[in-house]
């Protein structure tokens, strides 16, 4: 079984497959001075047929080692993922399906984007609650294409 060691989530490591959500870099103040408004940190792509949608998961953590054998992309639309709690998470992705994955662990404060059509692994928190906030395609195409590989990839702790 292949094994894999996650990295920390970086901007330049991650760019090929998305954006990173934080709050770090430059920002302005609203809120009578109060708030950093950390501005458009993502590209949202809906595609011509969708719309944005705002929607609540809630995952069942895992533990490292992770062995995992599914990935999956979404064609039409961009899906970004936004931690309800501060949790480290991990995030699989891969160039193509024949492709081996790579992981990359957050670090409690990042949310991703990934690009629409990246291939990547299911939502997969790391300690409970395991709740975010996902902004995603809604429209009436199908947008979910799912790959398995022949052999189950194991991701082992950093």
């Amino acid at each position: 079984m292949p094994v894999i060691t996650p990295t920390p989530l970086t901007a330049t490591a991650f760019a090929p497959y998305g954006d990173i959500l934080d709050a770090t870099g430059d920002f302005r103040l609203i809120n009578a001075g109060l708030c950093q408004r950390h501005h458009d940190r993502a590209t949202l792509d809906f595609g011509a047929q969708g719309r944005a949608g705002i929607s609540v998961f809630m995952a069942a953590p895992r533990t490292l080692p992770y062995t995992f054998d599914l990935i999956e992309r979404h064609p039409d639309g961009s899906q970004a993922f936004i931690p309800i709690s501060q949790h480290p998470f991990l995030v699989i992705v891969a160039p193509g399906p024949d492709a081996a994955p790579i992981a990359f662990l957050t670090d409690g404060t990042q949310g991703i984007n990934l690009h629409r059509g990246v291939w990547h692994g299911v939502l997969t928190p790391l300690h409970a609650p395991g709740l975010f906030a996902v902004v995603d395609r809604i429209g009436p195409t199908p947008n979910l294409e799912e790959h398995r590989y022949r052999e189950s990839w194991t991701v082992r702790a950093p």
